[in-house]
């Protein structure tokens, strides 16, 4: 081994100097001689003893000298690892399968079991795995927690060879034994953990500003007698007062009905994980009232200023307002979380709202020229109604109006074809979306109904072309909202959009009359979404139907209009004898598109037939249909599909709802639907 070891670098040059320096000599000797022949015979002679005892140093002694230095380099290396042994950074040097060779002592203070580590550092740090270790020279970093401590790990990748490039010796790569086996793993450990406290502390130290409605105040208050009244209050108080104790919360009333509270961020997590059950706890005050007292909270998270957590507080109780109350919405930037919306949403008794509404309403006709009436696309009866209610108003008020309707289908069409060649009506009534951005401007109302999400409007180029926009809507609030509407008009209580504009009807005044085809849509409207009112049906439903009724509207027409052709019911038929009932309760089927022009609507009658079956809480019905799959989902009381469909990025009610799947198809929809009813019968939410 010793006689391969080769001298380089600048040791190499400085063994070699005795022999440069002879050559030299013997130059200087030569020179001497050509002046004087004596003095150059005796410095011959020097020169000739100079190179014999320079040569004997040079082949004798150099051993000796390699000899030294390699003692000198051996005792300056145990210096070094003596050092990296006792180094305060944890250090240790890997084989690359990511097995341990050696580690400092601080290194094994941490580890603990070298045993293990040897076998694999993955025993030890999970986290570093063989695919995480560096494959290039490019340093990996990870990071992983043991025994409560938290360290980042840097991982450089080191080739053996290149030990050798600051030695003062050269070896053969056979004494080496050079291979990619060669390669090893240099890994360093820097604890965290203290910078880490302190920016969980930090984070957890955050105040959090939330806002609390009594969703029905008045109502719970009148559905007990006046003796319990002050009890009532009294109880739902101390259950929000005690609530916010357990999570060291400051909470103030702020009005009979409404609360402001502050807490420390560290106890968001605690509600979640309780699904906020102050909602529950709330609901079950009981002392002979009829109506159980529901809350509503918003609470705004992780923000840079109590300003900035008191807006998003504002819009997220706005939001769990509009979504029907009874429920609790955390806000986070542009992420929105809801708990809670199980329960069905109580009619308000009072048409107070209804009325002031139409008051902003007819002044937001007045001021504009023309309107334009939007619903959602594929529109269905209810959408089309309440666009023919609006489109009364606009006329009474002698204003220009225009309806926007793209595809018309089965449904709609025995109502539109009305409409259409009749005297009473302009020939341009009915606009597609390409004719109404042309007519659509800064002058111009819109009014958007049945729909409160952009995106699953007629024409959704049309809301950046007016700043004038009102919303007339009876489906929950997402968070993925029309901006910038001058009037909101969202009532998730309401049977339908029909019924909600047959009360605003009702306040416009100037002698409005709707004509026998108008309240004909409107009925229909009313009736298609109510499922001939057996669904969501209250008091106020069947007294706008009484308002239509009495300015002409005739069920028998109505029910003509909407009988089915024999292909549709041998379709519906079919999609029925195929249900799968998935989880004993939950009815899944697949509804045809074959020769059906309006399958969709099909679907939803589908999903409505299902119900009708003991033991089927949900029905869930697809349709496959211009290149997406829509999904109907319909339930009677038992189960909130709204949060089912949520989940799947739909929306809608309790009972009724919908989502749409663009880049599926339909076993992946119908798998990620099951999968969602599955987690959520999990999570305890079904």
């Amino acid at each position: 081994m010793k006689r391969n070891i080769k001298v380089k670098g600048a040791l190499k040059a400085y063994l070699r100097w005795p022999i440069m320096l002879s050559m030299l000599l013997a130059c200087m000797n030569l020179f001497i001689y050509l002046i004087d022949n004596k003095a150059g015979l005796v410095m011959l002679g020097f020169s000739i003893l100079y190179i014999v005892l320079a040569m004997l140093l040079y082949f004798f002694k150099r051993p000796v000298i390699i000899g030294d230095l390699i003692r000198y380099a051996a005792d300056y290396g145990q210096v070094q690892k003596q050092l990296l042994k006792e180094m305060a950074l944890p250090y240790a040097i890997l084989d690359y399968e990511g097995r341990l060779l050696w580690g400092n002592n601080e290194f094994l203070d941490i580890i603990e079991n070298e045993k293990s580590a040897r076998k694999s550092i993955t025993n030890i740090f999970p986290e570093i795995t063989v695919s995480v270790l560096p494959k290039d020279m490019q340093d990996k970093t990870v990071n992983a927690a043991r025994n409560n401590s938290y360290y980042k790990i840097i991982l450089r990748k080191i080739v053996a060879v290149d030990f050798s490039d600051s030695s003062p010796f050269e070896y053969q790569e056979d004494d080496m034994g050079l291979n990619d086996s060669n390669t090893l793993i240099a890994m360093y450990l820097y604890d965290e953990t203290e910078i880490k406290t302190l920016i969980r502390e930090n984070y957890e130290q955050k105040m959090i500003t939330g806002l609390l409605y009594i969703d029905n105040y008045e109502e719970a208050l009148e559905s007990i007698d006046e003796v319990r009244r002050s009890l009532l209050i009294a109880l739902v108080d101390r259950k929000i007062n005690k609530y916010m104790q357990s999570i060291d919360a400051i909470v103030k009333k702020l009005e009979k009905d409404k609360y402001i509270f502050m807490f420390k961020q560290k106890y968001l997590q605690q509600l979640q994980i309780s699904k906020f059950s102050l909602l529950e706890e709330v609901r079950a005050v009981n002392i002979g009232n009829e109506m159980s007292v529901t809350i509503s909270i918003g609470l705004g998270v992780n923000t840079d200023s109590y300003l900035l957590s008191y807006e998003y507080a504002r819009a997220a109780i706005d939001l769990a307002l509009g979504r029907g109350g009874d429920q609790a919405v955390v806000k986070e930037g542009d992420k929105l979380l809801y708990y809670g919306g199980k329960s069905i949403q109580l009619e308000k008794s009072t048409r107070v709202k209804a009325r002031v509404k139409a008051h902003a309403l007819k002044e937001f006709v007045e001021a504009k020229d023309k309107v334009v009436i939007m619903g959602h696309a594929i529109g269905d009866v209810d959408s089309f109604g309440a666009g023919i209610g609006i489109y009364r108003i606009a006329k009474t008020l002698n204003k220009k109006a225009h309806i926007v309707i793209n595809e018309v289908t089965t449904s709609v069409r025995p109502l539109m074809t009305r409409f259409i060649n009749n005297p009473d009506y302009e020939e341009d009534m009915f606009l597609k979306s390409d004719q109404a951005m042309g007519v659509v401007d800064n002058n111009t109302l819109l009014v958007i109904v049945d729909v409160n999400r952009p995106n699953y409007t007629e024409c959704k180029e049309l809301l950046s072309l007016t700043k004038t926009i009102v919303i007339l809507d009876h489906h929950r609030q997402t968070g993925e909202a029309i901006e910038n509407a001058v009037l909101s008009y969202i009532e998730p209580y309401a049977s339908s959009s029909c019924e909600m504009v047959a009360e605003i009807l009702q306040y416009i005044g100037d002698g409005l009359r709707l004509k026998q085809v108008e309240a004909d849509a409107m009925y229909a409207g009313v009736m298609i979404d109510t499922n001939n009112f057996l669904t969501k049906t209250g008091v106020r439903t069947f007294e706008a139907a009484a308002f239509l009724r009495r300015n002409g509207a005739d069920v028998t027409r109505i029910r003509k209009a909407f009988r089915s052709e024999m292909g549709e019911y041998k379709t519906k038929a079919e999609a029925i004898s195929a249900t799968e009932v998935y989880l004993e309760h939950f009815a899944i089927t697949v509804c045809s598109s074959a020769g059906i022009y309006s399958p969709t609507v099909l679907g939803a009658q589908v999903a409505n037939e299902l119900l009708n079956i003991t033991n089927i809480r949900a029905s869930f019905v697809f349709t496959e249909f211009n290149d997406k799959i829509y999904l109907s989902a319909r339930s009677i009381d038992e189960v909130n599909v709204q949060l089912i469909m949520e989940r799947l990025g739909g929306g809608g009610h309790m009972s009724v709802a919908g989502a749409q799947f663009a880049n599926s198809t339909l076993a992946e929809a119908i798998d990620d639907l099951k999968e969602t009813l599955s987690a959520m019968k999990q999570e305890g939410e079904l």
